[in-house]
């Protein structure tokens, strides 16, 4: 749905709140949410889009952003879809972001492909789009992207992985994300890279998706077991997939002799390597995308300088067992810098 008539912000705040196109939004009225630390009517107005409002990155994500806000005289609009993949979702939010005057957009797209059109449209009406975290397909189609390298992040916790193994034979199962979407795609490949195999090496015996969810990684890892119960490493997308596998071993008996690795660095997750649960996670950091998204926005509000290519905010690999030539930090660390 494309708009030719800039409708106003309370007419957009009320559809909004009444859960048009089965959004979530905050800023739904005179003090709530974002706009309640905003600078006035005056200021810059920067949106932001997350793929969803309950996980802790994404949560992490919107407190950086509003503090990056605050700090820049800035008015934050926030929204994020019901689930992972709202893709019709956030294309509203897009829509009604530009309807009410934002000079910028966040958004960490749910489907890389299908939000292109949406924001070829918001760009197209001068609107600068950063995406974060998660790059659109082609990653041109955006001004610019904030996110961790995140074949860096696998390859690390590969790295990680075949260090551990000294030479034993694995038998593998990788707890991937969804089909297509790029950041699960560019963990996996990552962690092939890093362990050294190939998409077809037999070394992986299972191979299922869980959506970045704790209950379903917990069913892909009974399935697995279930296909190859001599599986001893486990690849996850994520921590909360790394924990319905851990709880899956568990079951069996077997959370002792298999190792599990996985990517965030969430506080859950970090806790999770300091209890012995996983062994090592790569570490990213949303609250860093976000502010420098904001201060990005601000700038080009102020002097028309638009933020362009990819700035890659870093990835940290932490475990409490350390392996030889893999630079990594302790929990210590990570619990310093851990989010959620």
């Amino acid at each position: 749905m494309s708009r030719t008539t800039r409708l106003p912000l309370s007419l957009i705040r009320a559809a909004a709140c009444t859960g048009l196109a089965a959004l979530t939004l905050t800023a739904c009225g005179p003090g709530s949410g974002s706009d309640s630390a905003s600078s006035g009517s005056g200021s810059v107005k920067v949106g932001l889009i997350t793929k969803t409002d309950t996980n802790p990155f994404f949560v992490k994500m919107k407190e950086g952003a509003e503090k990056a806000a605050k700090e820049n005289g800035a008015q934050l609009v926030s929204a994020a879809g019901k689930f992972d993949g709202d893709n019709a979702g956030q294309v509203t939010a897009i829509e009604n972001m530009v309807a009410s005057g934002v000079k910028g957009i966040l958004i960490t797209p749910s489907d890389s492909k299908a939000i292109v059109p949406a924001i070829e449209k918001a760009r197209a009406k001068g609107v600068l789009v950063i995406a974060l975290d998660t790059p659109t397909e082609p990653e041109s189609a955006v001004d610019a992207l904030f996110a961790t390298d995140n074949v860096k992040a696998g390859e690390l916790i590969g790295e990680y992985a075949k260090a551990a193994m000294k030479g034993k034979t694995a038998k593998i199962a990788t707890l991937d994300l969804a089909p297509g979407v790029s950041v699960g795609v560019q963990r996996h490949e990552g962690f092939l890279k890093g362990f050294g195999i190939g998409e077809k090496d037999p070394a992986v015996v299972c191979s299922q998706d869980t959506g970045g969810d704790q209950a379903k990684g917990q069913t892909a890892m009974e399935n697995c077991l279930q296909k190859e119960p001599g599986i001893n490493v486990v690849y996850t997308i994520n921590e909360p997939a790394a924990l319905g596998a851990y709880t899956a071993l568990k079951a069996k008996g077997r959370e002792k002799d298999v190792l599990i690795v996985s990517v965030d660095g969430g506080c859950t997750g970090t806790r999770a390597v300091e209890e012995g649960k996983i062994a090592a996670t790569s570490q990213q950091y949303p609250l860093k995308m976000a502010a420098e998204g904001v201060k990005a926005v601000v700038t080009y509000a102020k002097d028309g300088k638009k933020a362009s290519g990819y700035t890659d905010t870093g990835v940290t690999l932490i475990t409490d067992k350390a392996q030889a030539g893999v630079t990594s930090k302790d929990t210590a660390y990570g619990l310093e810098n851990c989010w959620g």
